[in-house]
């Protein structure tokens, strides 16, 4: 039987979540002060939610906010996440279509967090990338999610030191602010064995009620079934996918003509 200290300290625990989701972000004084407890006792809450990914501190260490682990915890469950909600059964009869891994992936501090992975008829033994976070340089879905952060967002990672994974990752700024601008007028990302030799990916913007990039739809293969000249295809059925999630998430699109 857990003793009293013990669940005390999984009920404050669970307070620093609470806090956090309401807030957005807090500092670790403020989050002592709600708790009435001493700043070191916060700090050593936090300690232990960061070990488990469920909270993330700023660089200077003062600031704190909701981790990916909080991700990883409502995408198993799913119900909890409306975006998961609306995506998954599109993401399900797209990767039956397509016979190709399809995942579902959010922008959060400086990498794309899958949050839904489809797996292909033609799919065998590939990783499960839900709650892992993923280079936004270098994979589809993390470039249509750069090309669409604001502008003072978007250039400290673009003029980062970005880290070569294949002889075709773009780590030069210039080429890759090129490409983006690319993504934006086209409409849809692609990596060509840009992270992994022989993988190619293809993605499509998902978008939210306000009528911004809220998250990205992607489809990855081998380069043998999912051919550079076959990816235009892949992107035409991503987008249909990517328009039914934005419609079912409350995004109106315009029809013309």
């Amino acid at each position: 039987m857990p003793g009293t200290g013990t669940v005390q300290s999984v009920e404050r625990a669970a307070q620093v979540l609470e806090i956090l989701a309401r807030d957005g972000q807090s500092g670790v004084g403020q989050i002592a002060r709600e708790l009435d407890v001493h700043v070191s006792t916060a700090s050593r809450l936090l300690g232990a939610l960061e070990n488990h990914d469920l909270v993330e501190r700023s660089e200077a260490g003062s600031v704190v906010q909701l981790g990916v682990g909080v991700l990883r915890l409502a995408a198993s469950t799913r119900s909890g996440l409306d975006l998961t909600d609306q995506a998954g059964p599109v993401c399900d009869a797209l990767a039956e279509e397509l016979g190709e891994t399809v995942n579902l992936a959010v922008y959060r501090s400086g990498s794309a967090v899958n949050l839904y992975q489809a797996e292909g008829t033609r799919t065998v033994a590939l990783h499960n990338w839900v709650g892992g976070r993923t280079v936004l340089h270098a994979t589809s879905s993390g470039k249509m999610l750069l090309a669409h952060l604001p502008r003072d967002e978007s250039e400290p990672l673009i003029a980062a030191d970005l880290e070569r994974f294949t002889e075709r990752t773009i780590t030069a700024p210039d080429l890759l602010r090129r490409e983006l601008r690319i993504i934006r007028e086209r409409g849809w990302a692609q990596a060509v064995e840009e992270f992994e030799e022989g993988l190619n990916a293809v993605a499509a913007p998902i978008y939210g009620p306000e009528g911004t990039v809220i998250a990205a739809l992607s489809a990855a293969g081998p380069t043998y079934r999912l051919a550079p000249d076959e990816l235009p295809a892949a992107a035409e059925t991503l987008l249909s996918g990517a328009r039914e999630i934005s419609r079912r998430l409350g995004h109106r699109v315009e029809v013309t003509g």
